[in-house]
């Protein structure tokens, strides 16, 4: 087994505009995400961190780049762990309808309609390949390692039961994984197949002060 923590980027911008952000938007962390991604880097001082991996995108280099500073570990950009592809949506203003769009899709994400595709973006199934790709070259011939992966709340989230199998998340889940939440998973890859236990679901414990004040990139369902 190795031990992954999946580490939710520190704020940025996005999260207070609930912009859709895949590629082309693209900001660095707020003052906050500093204060958080600090506060995480601070838990992993001591824990004895083998590797550090990060999403491409600013918002995730950043905040592992504070964790690699505290732990003297240098960061590798993994491309498979960017952020939910959403197609046109990040495209347009995050508008009332955008979210309604986007939930549309979530909806049908969580019951199995994986083929279903972000126009322009990508499906569930094609998440579910590009995240795996991703786990497989971070634990691909390793026992034993502790590993930091960086990423994103809607990667994290969605994949999830594809390397922990049986787990199911709710709509109350998802919202938990707050900016800089960690989810532990003890992980096994047999030849290219996981098998996974959750440890522990998007903690923030670690977190304290203004970092604990949290702002969902995410409206409420009743908001829209």
């Amino acid at each position: 087994m190795n031990q992954l923590f999946l580490v939710r980027h520190g704020q940025n911008h996005a999260n207070i505009t609930r912009e859709f952000s895949h590629r082309k938007i693209d900001y660095s962390l707020t003052r906050k995400g500093r204060i958080q991604a600090s506060q995480t880097a601070q838990y992993f001082r001591s824990l004895g961190i083998d590797e550090i991996y990060s999403s491409p995108l600013k918002r995730a280099r950043e905040t592992a780049a504070a964790i690699g500073a505290a732990v003297h570990l240098p960061v590798t950009v993994i491309e498979e762990f960017r952020e939910v592809n959403v197609g046109c949506l990040e495209e347009e203003p995050p508008t009332r309808e955008a979210w309604v769009f986007f939930f549309f899709f979530f909806f049908f994400f969580l019951r199995g309609c994986h083929w279903i595709r972000f126009p322009g973006g990508e499906s569930f199934d094609e998440l579910r390949e590009r995240s795996l790709r991703g786990y497989r070259l971070v634990t691909e011939g390793k026992s034993g390692k502790k590993i930091v992966v960086v990423a994103h709340g809607g990667i994290i989230s969605f994949t999830l039961g594809e390397i922990c199998p049986g787990i199911q998340l709710t709509d109350q889940d998802f919202a938990l994984n707050n900016n800089c939440s960690i989810t532990e998973v003890h992980l096994a890859d047999f030849s290219g197949t996981f098998e996974g236990r959750l440890v522990r679901w998007a903690s923030s414990d670690h977190l304290h002060g203004q970092a604990a004040k949290f702002v969902s990139a995410v409206p409420d369902t009743e908001q829209i």
